[in-house]
C-alpha cells in the first residue's frame, strides 16, 4: 500500500511541501537518513524508495521530501530557484529531523546538499551532519553544464523574455526555464573556491553519465579539500544509478558511515 504524503508550509502563504518520513526503531542508534531529489525528480523515485526500504530494514529514521514545483508539493515550478530550495531543505531538515543524518543528494541534490551544510555551518549546526553520499552530484549544473549547451537563440529568449519553454520529450512534460533559475544559480555558486560539507563525504558518479560528466564529480573532490572524501567511479553507470549494482553501492556508502560513527 503506498504511503500517503504528509505537508509541511514552512512559513506563512509559502508551498505546503510534501513529505514522507519514517520514524526510527526505538533502542536503534544509527544516523537517520535524509534524501534531497534531482532537478524534476520526486521523492518516490527508485533510489528514494530504496532508501526507505532499507531504513525499514534497519531501523533508522529515513526522511524524504518534494521541492515546490515538484511531486506532490505545492508551487509552481517556473517560480522556484536553486536557493528556494535550498532553503526549503534546510526548513524541512529542521523541522521533520533529529539528531545526526546522513544527507543523500543526487544530482541537483547534490548542489543542495552542500547548500544546506554551508547553512548548518553558518548556525552552528554541523553536529547534525553523520555524513553525506552525493550520487552525480550536479553542483553550480545551472552555469556549469546547463546554460552552455543551449542554443543561442535560447539563451537570447530567456535574457530577452525571462524564460523559454523546454518542450516536452521522451523523459517527460515541457517546463520553463527562467532567467531567475540561471540568476540565482550565480547566487549560489560554490566552485570557485574551497567548498565545505563539514562531514565524511562519499561520492557516486558514473563515467557513462551524459548529463554530469565524471571530470565535473572530480573537480568536486578536488574542491572538498578539507573534508574526508570519497568517489567510486562506476565506468558503465549512467545518471540515474538505479540498477542493482548501484544501490548496493549506495548501501555501503551509507554503512560506511555508521561504522565510522560507531568508531568516534
Amino acid at each position: 500500500m503506498t504511503q500517503p504524503a504528509a505537508f509541511l508550509q514552512t512559513a506563512a502563504g509559502a508551498p505546503r511541501l510534501a513529505y514522507l518520513s519514517r520514524p526510527a526503531r526505538p533502542n536503534i542508534d544509527r544516523p537517520g537518513l535524509f534524501w534531497l531529489g534531482g532537478f524534476r525528480s520526486d521523492m518516490r523515485g527508485t533510489k528514494a524508495e530504496f532508501l526507505d526500504k532499507l531504513a525499514a530494514e534497519q531501523g533508522r529514521a529515513c526522511l524524504r521530501f518534494d521541492y515546490s514545483g515538484h511531486g506532490e508539493s505545492e508551487g509552481a515550478f517556473g517560480e522556484a530557484t536553486i536557493g528556494l530550495w535550498a532553503a526549503q531543505a534546510l526548513a524541512v531538515f529542521r523541522a521533520l529531523t533529529q539528531g545526526p543524518q546522513i544527507v543523500v543528494g543526487s544530482s541537483m541534490g547534490g548542489w543542495v546538499a552542500l547548500l544546506l551544510a554551508r547553512a548548518l555551518a553558518q548556525a552552528g549546526e554541523t553536529e547534525r551532519l553523520a555524513g553525506m553520499v552525493l550520487i552525480a552530484p550536479a553542483v553550480d549544473f545551472t552555469e556549469e553544464l546547463l546554460w552552455p549547451q543551449l542554443p543561442d537563440p535560447v539563451r537570447q529568449a530567456i535574457a530577452r523574455d525571462g524564460a523559454w519553454m523546454r518542450p516536452a520529450n521522451a523523459y517527460g512534460e515541457g517546463y520553463p526555464l527562467t532567467r531567475e533559475l540561471f540568476e540565482d544559480g550565480r547566487r549560489n555558486s560554490l566552485f570557485g573556491g574551497e567548498i565545505r560539507a563539514f562531514c565524511p563525504v562519499t561520492i557516486l558518479q558514473g563515467m557513462a553519465d551524459p548529463d554530469v560528466p565524471w571530470p565535473h564529480a572530480m573537480r568536486l573532490v578536488e574542491s572538498l579539500a578539507s573534508d574526508p572524501t570519497t568517489i567510486t567511479l562506476i565506468k558503465d553507470g549512467d545518471h540515474r544509478l538505479s540498477r542493482p549494482q548501484d544501490l548496493a553501492a549506495l548501501k555501503q556508502a551509507i554503512e560506511r558511515f555508521d561504522d565510522e560513527t560507531k568508531a568516534k
